[in-house]
């Protein structure tokens, strides 16, 4: 990461290129699979939803700057979890039974789609942010077993890294950078010291409303767990901060963090020190949002819309967390969790 480059490579690229037309003759070329094709939105790659008369699928063309063994991690740790009652997509060989098809604009993999209602698009509800707490409990400990070579990558998204934001300060929003700069300072003192002392794992890492789905007929219940593209190895708190950041509700911040907390908890324990720090990496959490966010909105203002798209739910979950006294945010937390 270089001051031209504050997000680093992957995050600073441009998504690939690649028509619709030659979308379908690499499908078939290698799939053997001929539908529709429909452009689905993403951050730093090409994904396009294929529907065939059968089943649907998804064909994802990874960003050029992100390197080989980083997509081959993302596809090996879906491998792992075949199998393991987790609703998550399936990787598709191709005629000659690879996982992964190597083209000039990026390499190519065929996953199978999940049908499903978007989170986001969902009514939320107590219940259902007790479903995601326990489905973001059992995906992680799905993957705690997993390793690979290229899980210790860079990635300004890692909740750890929250320091090398501060050349972003600047692109945030006036009205809510002193709050970011208060933040980050207490993520100087307070949890970047504890963080190499607790538990560590591969994480999905963005268990985001818009990488969740749920049955259409029940929004209560999980259906779906998408985009595995901001997998590393992190704090596992790491991964429940990001999944809890988008949980909480404004109007009850810490009761809502509490109850996902808890949900989380009874699926896969945390270590008292995890839990203390919760709150913290919550907030945390929103500040890589806005800053990452506002900075890469500049950078593609054509793409806007969808790179802020999580922006005003990280301002509203700063400004509910702002008044809360920071010990008794910790303790709430850890007393839900039955650990103090």
């Amino acid at each position: 990461m270089t001051e031209a480059t504050p997000l680093g490579g992957m995050l600073a690229a441009p998504p690939p290129v690649l028509s619709d037309a030659g979308a379908a003759d690499l499908l078939f070329r290698h799939w053997g699979v001929e539908g529709s094709l429909k452009r689905l939105t993403s951050e730093r790659d090409l994904n396009f939803h294929v529907q065939t008369a059968a089943r649907g699928y998804v064909l994802k063309l990874s960003n050029p700057a992100e390197p080989a063994e980083v997509t081959d991690f993302q596809t090996r740790a879906l491998l792992h979890l075949e199998g393991r009652g987790l609703p998550v997509p399936e990787v598709i060989r191709s005629r000659d039974g690879a996982t992964t098809v190597e083209t000039p604009m990026g390499r190519l993999r065929l996953l199978t789609y999940l049908e499903g209602l978007p989170l986001h698009l969902a009514p939320r509800s107590a219940a259902q942010r007790q479903a995601v707490g326990a489905m973001a409990a059992r995906l992680a400990r799905s993957l705690a077993g997993f390793s690979h070579p290229a899980a210790d990558l860079f990635l300004q998204w890692d909740i750890r890294q929250a320091a090398h934001l501060a050349p972003l300060l600047p692109d945030i929003d006036a009205a809510d950078r002193a709050l970011c700069v208060a933040v980050l300072d207490r993520f100087r003192a307070e949890a970047a010291p504890a963080l190499p002392g607790l538990r560590w794992q591969v994480v999905h890492n963005d268990l985001n409303p818009h990488n969740l789905l749920v049955a259409p007929g029940d929004p209560d219940r999980v259906a779906g767990i998408l985009d595995f593209g901001d997998m590393l190895r992190t704090a596992l708190v790491c991964d429940l901060a990001i999944a809890a950041s988008y949980q909480v509700d404004a109007a009850a911040p810490l009761e809502s963090l509490a109850g996902f907390a808890a949900a989380w908890h009874r699926e896969y324990p945390l270590l008292p020190d995890e839990a203390r720090l919760l709150p913290l990496l919550t907030q945390v959490r929103w500040l890589t949002t806005l800053a990452i966010a506002s900075h890469r909105a500049k950078s593609w203002p054509e793409n806007a819309a969808y790179i802020l798209r999580n922006a005003p739910a990280a301002r509203a979950g700063l400004a509910a967390f702002a008044p809360l006294p920071a010990a008794e945010a910790a303790r709430t937390v850890a007393r839900a969790c039955g650990l103090e």
